[in-house]
C-alpha cells in the first residue's frame, strides 16, 4: 500500500470464550468446531461485539457473554453508554438550545455530582493520548462506562432543565460536553452514538 513496514504493528490477541446463559459454548480447535465471528455479529450486532472485544487488553482472555451483549438494559455496558448519549440528545431537544460552556456561568455547577463529572471530562484528552500511545483501547471502554454511570446518577438526582434559566444553561452546557465526549469516544471505537433509543 506504499507505507513503510515500520508503521505497522500487529498485536496478537488471546482466544475468546463464548458463554450463553452462564454455560460455555462448546468449541474445539482440534475437532474444527468453532463459532465464526460473522455468527457472533449476526447474533449480537456490530456495536455490542466491538465494545465487548475492546473491553480487554489484547493479551488478556475474554469471556464473551452473548446474552448480556443482546440485553437492552443497564447491565449491558454498550447499551448503557449509548442510552446516556441518546438521553442527553433528548434533553437538548427538549431545551431547544445548546449553550456553549464558554457562554455560561460554570460557577453554578457546584454540586458534588457536577464537579465529579467535570473532573471526569478533564481526564479525556490525556486518556485518548495514552490509549493511543499504549495501543490499549480498553481504557476508553472503561472510561465510557464510568462517565455514563456518573451521568445517569446525576440525571436521576438532579433536573437539568429547571425554572432557573442560568442554572439550566450551565447544566445544559455540562451535559452537552458529556455528549460530545461520548460521541467522540464511540466514534473512535467504531460504535454508533444514537440520538434516540
Amino acid at each position: 500500500m506504499g507505507y513503510s513496514a515500520d508503521n505497522l504493528d500487529i498485536l496478537l490477541v488471546q482466544l475468546v470464550s463464548l458463554v450463553r446463559n452462564g454455560v460455555p459454548v462448546a468449541m474445539s480447535t482440534r475437532a474444527g468446531e468453532f463459532t465464526a465471528l460473522a455468527e457472533v455479529l449476526d447474533e449480537v450486532g456490530t456495536d455490542a461485539a466491538r465494545f465487548f472485544f475492546l473491553t480487554r487488553r489484547c493479551d488478556s482472555q475474554l469471556e464473551f457473554d452473548l446474552e448480556l451483549a443482546k440485553k437492552q438494559s443497564a447491565e449491558n455496558p454498550v447499551y448503557y453508554i449509548q442510552y446516556a448519549h441518546a438521553r442527553i440528545c433528548s434533553i437538548l431537544r427538549q431545551a431547544q438550545t445548546t449553550p456553549k460552556a464558554s457562554n455560561v456561568d460554570l460557577g453554578l455547577l457546584s454540586l458534588s455530582e457536577e464537579l465529579e463529572l467535570i473532573k471526569k471530562l478533564a481526564e479525556f484528552p490525556s486518556l485518548i493520548k495514552n490509549s493511543a500511545i499504549s495501543m490499549e483501547p480498553h481504557r476508553i471502554t472503561f472510561y465510557l462506562q464510568e462517565l455514563a454511570g456518573r451521568f445517569h446518577k446525576y440525571y436521576h438526582r438532579q433536573r437539568v432543565i429547571t425554572d432557573d434559566k442560568n442554572a439550566t444553561n450551565s447544566r445544559l452546557a455540562l451535559v452537552n460536553c458529556i455528549r460530545i465526549v461520548l460521541k467522540i469516544s464511540l466514534d473512535i471505537l467504531g460504535i454508533n452514538a444514537p440520538e434516540q433509543m
